[in-house]
């Protein structure tokens, strides 16, 4: 039995965290780790786990050793954070931005200031198995990528796999997420009397997920970031143009290439329907990200699309998925949750 902590446990994705792992056959939650709450009870906080648990939350002083802890604190605490952290635990498994960016200039443009622990950054693997794997099956540091930067790879990843995009027009990218990616202490733009009703464009140029993409996929990026009236969910719609020649067969059978066996990617592109394409409203819950795309081959402009829950494969799910992978768990061990329909 894996003994994991979570640090941050009273946030949205801490929360995940533990509704995931206090479920998982092969963990045993023994630190829940909050600077807020200390020897409250977590189902004070996290409702959804009254009977499921009667763990109280506890400080950082006193979270037992580990086999694995996962890091849900805000981002740029991290990096002040990693070693204590490394040195109680085998596997650290960060859900912050601190360590997703391998680049300390690409970082500094984006965060707005200097990493405090440059040295780390290239022994972190990120926490996405459809592309890192391998990597991941001996990695002691995992940095799980942002939601949209997640949904946005895995529509766009296999078309720059099969080289079907023309490099030189990159892809862009529009975001739109709910409001539980801003935090559970997000400030007054949160608030339902000015989010109710609202698609807020928080970030026109330079979001922090749009380096990521750009990274992972070694592609040219722009991406904007809307908030909508929601809760749960993350879709992104990726335009890019195809090399000529490439036709709509080629496009599928690049996708199913590249995700025919992976658990927790479907891949969406019907005819007709009311779910024809990926939505992340019968996502919510799940570790699932639906991926599909439509082509214009007149103009070989093609729109990739994205969707998933940006708390559980957006972040907690993901989380898991690569600890399973790491310790040589079966990959969809605590995670067979399909979604909810209609909700």
């Amino acid at each position: 039995m894996l003994r994991v902590t979570v640090v941050g446990a009273a946030g949205y994705i801490g929360g995940e965290l533990l509704r995931l792992l206090l479920g998982h056959p092969e963990a045993e939650v023994v630190g829940a780790v909050s600077s807020r709450f200390p020897g409250k009870r977590i189902d004070g906080v996290h409702p959804n786990l009254r009977s499921v648990t009667d763990l109280t939350f506890c400080s950082a002083e006193d979270a037992p050793e580990s086999d694995a802890v996962f890091l849900a604190l805000p981002h740029r605490v991290a990096m002040t954070q990693i070693e204590q952290w490394r040195s109680r635990a085998g596997v650290v498994l960060d859900l912050t931005g601190d360590f997703r960016l391998h680049d300390t200039e690409v970082f500094r443009r984006y965060y707005g200031e200097e990493h405090l622990a440059p040295k780390l950054l290239d022994d972190f693997v990120p926490g996405l198995p459809e592309l890192y794997r391998e990597r991941l099956r001996t990695a002691d540091l995992i940095s799980v990528p942002g939601c949209m930067a997640t949904a946005a790879v895995l529509a766009l990843h296999p078309l720059v796999a099969h080289d079907l995009i023309d490099p030189e027009r990159g892809a862009q990218v529009d975001a739109k997420t709910g409001s539980s990616g801003s935090g559970a202490t997000a400030g007054q733009a949160n608030l339902h009397a000015e989010r109710s009703g609202a698609m807020r464009v928080f970030a026109p140029t330079r979001h922090r997920h749009e380096a990521e993409i750009a990274q992972h996929l070694g592609l040219p990026a722009a991406m904007t970031a809307t908030g909508v009236e929601a809760v749960r969910g993350a879709q992104t719609l990726c335009h890019a143009t195809l090399r000529p020649g490439v036709g709509t067969k080629d496009v599928r059978r690049a996708f199913r290439e590249c995700y025919a066996a992976e658990p927790f990617v479907r891949i969406v592109a019907h005819q007709r329907g009311i779910y024809r394409y990926p939505d992340p409203k019968i996502l919510l819950g799940s570790n699932f990200c639906d991926v599909g795309f439509a082509l214009d081959e007149d103009t070989r402009r093609l729109s990739a699309i994205g969707a998933l829950d940006n708390l559980v494969k957006g972040g907690a799910g993901n989380a898991v998925q690569s600890l399973n992978v790491r310790m040589g768990l079966p990959e969809t061990l605590g995670l067979t949750f399909p979604g909810l329909h209609p909700l």
